[in-house]
């Protein structure tokens, strides 16, 4: 069998992603929704909707969807609970040796996940971190994701080989929103194989795309052999949001984590996006999150 051509594949995205939105608008029940058209619809219509109806529909449906999730869920676990969670995130550019200790210093009294820092740490935190089952996640690409795929594929390596057993990578947000697939596909590959088994989840910046991009990065992440989609850098626009951690959670299914992160920074944040489907936080606020406190600084 010939390998399908870029434009092939970009054609396959795209009717995955159409009918996803479809299963998706037909799956939400969402009862008493007076401003929806289809919501008073026979089971059975005449004429099927055009796209960009079934879109929109999906788009108030998902949202609806997730707010009931968060109303919903039964019993929030304690702050301290959600330790397990969380990788304690340190990536501004002047952070220096002693501030990666201490993040490594916290990661161990709380026990959290991991700790999350560019990759010319990974080798310190390791060394503080080893034996400790506090795993060392490293970021890849990082913060814009614009870099080529081969430089993406040597910084995995490099990690991985320096001690990361976790790798963080964002995607090509500009190929992502061009409808280049093949390329975002072809993007993320490389580093899971580059990866060699490790944990590596896909960054989507979700503040900078539209609802179907999101399903198309989804659904992308999946096929390349990604183990987590996550929602933010933490230095793009905007941030985690319940709504968008349902999408992505409908989206990957069971079988993958959802990483929420980008302005987590209390308890009852991490705990609605924990209801909403993710099964991993991203922050740099950590010890406030399990602590119950509020956090006076800001960013990553």
């Amino acid at each position: 069998m010939d390998p399908l051509r870029n434009d092939e594949i970009n054609a396959l995205v795209e009717e995955v992603v159409r009918r996803v939105t479809i299963v998706l608008t037909k799956q939400q029940e969402v009862p008493s929704v007076s401003s929806l058209s289809m919501a008073s619809a026979p089971s059975t219509m005449p004429s099927p909707p055009s796209q960009q109806e079934i879109i929109e529909q999906s788009r108030e449906m998902l949202r609806k969807g997730a707010e009931r999730i968060v109303c919903t869920a039964p019993g929030s676990m304690q702050c301290e609970d959600l330790a397990q969670f969380i990788d304690h995130t340190l990536l501004k550019p002047n952070a220096t040796e002693k501030d990666i200790e201490k993040l490594c210093m916290e990661a161990l009294q709380y026990k959290f996940a991991s700790v999350c820092v560019n990759s010319a740490y990974v080798e310190l935190c390791a060394r503080l971190l080893a034996g400790s089952g506090v795993k060392v996640c490293a970021v890849v690409g990082f913060p814009l994701g614009a870099m080529s795929t081969d430089a993406k594929a040597f910084e995995t390596r490099y990690a991985i080989s320096h001690g990361a057993d976790e790798i963080d990578m964002v995607i090509n947000v500009g190929q992502l929103q061009a409808s280049n697939y093949a390329y975002v596909y072809d993007d993320i590959h490389a580093v899971v194989k580059a990866a060699a088994g490790h944990t590596v989840k896909v960054i989507l910046e979700t503040g900078l795309l539209n609802e179907d991009q999101k399903i198309a990065g989804c659904v992308l992440a999946k096929a390349a052999g990604a183990d987590f989609v996550k929602t933010s850098t933490g230095f793009g626009p905007g941030g985690a949001t319940p709504e968008d951690i349902a999408l992505m959670r409908r989206i990957v299914g069971k079988d993958m984590g959802v990483k929420a992160s980008g302005g987590i920074r209390d308890c009852s944040t991490a705990q609605k996006m924990i209801e909403s489907g993710a099964t991993r936080i991203g922050a740099s606020a950590s010890v406030s999150i399990v602590k119950g406190t509020s956090a006076q600084s800001q960013g990553y």
